[in-house]
């Protein structure tokens, strides 16, 4: 099985950490490069700086036993969305902005390859992992919005990307679908 991450920043990064031991082969995408103020709330450490995300953690994965991941440095777009999710098993919809989310909703719906985003409020305050037939991507409040950085969210992240590889987890192992609202109180399975 392959699980195609679409963005590993804070969410992203995290996730696919905690999926390294599901026998699936990652495939990690994204085009931003590491920085410094990724450092405190992204699964990179300090050698990653300057090196673009994905081939990072394709590095850093690759310091498990047995994990096989892949590296795409591009950003997703409706001219290249059929190469980077070419031959997965299942979309994982990590970015942070609605024109990348419906790129992969518009994907995803015509092949009929099945896609979970999950999702971070601005504040930090909720997130959820929902299945495509669920998910609305709404805009950011500001073009380029920040939703992840300095760290000060880094234990709700760790709950939300816990919750979004459960998710996958089960998907693996027994083609399920269910979802998680994710709140300062806690995960409720959907």
């Amino acid at each position: 099985m392959k699980l195609v991450f679409c963005g590993v920043g804070a969410l992203g990064s995290t996730a696919a950490v905690l999926c390294r031991s599901l026998g699936a082969e990652l495939r990690l995408v994204d085009f931003d490069r590491v920085e410094s103020k990724n450092l405190s709330a992204q699964a990179f450490v300090k050698q990653s700086l300057g090196k673009n995300k994905a081939e990072a953690l394709k590095l850093q994965l690759w310091n498990f036993w047995a994990v096989k991941a892949e590296a795409m440095p591009v950003r997703v777009g409706a001219d290249n969305v059929a190469q980077v999710c070419g031959g997965g098993d299942l979309i994982i919809d990590c970015f942070d902005n609605q024109t990348s989310r419906q790129v992969l909703n518009t994907h995803a719906r015509a092949t009929g390859l099945p896609l979970v985003h999950a999702a971070l409020s601005a504040d930090g305050r909720f997130g959820m992992v929902r299945w495509d037939e669920h998910f609305i991507a709404d805009a950011e409040d500001a073009a380029g919005q920040a939703t992840c950085e300095g760290g000060e969210h880094l234990p709700f992240i760790g709950l939300l990307a816990a919750a979004l590889a459960r998710t996958t987890q089960d998907f693996v192992a027994r083609s399920e679908r269910r979802g998680a609202m994710v709140s300062l109180s806690g995960i409720t399975r959907v």
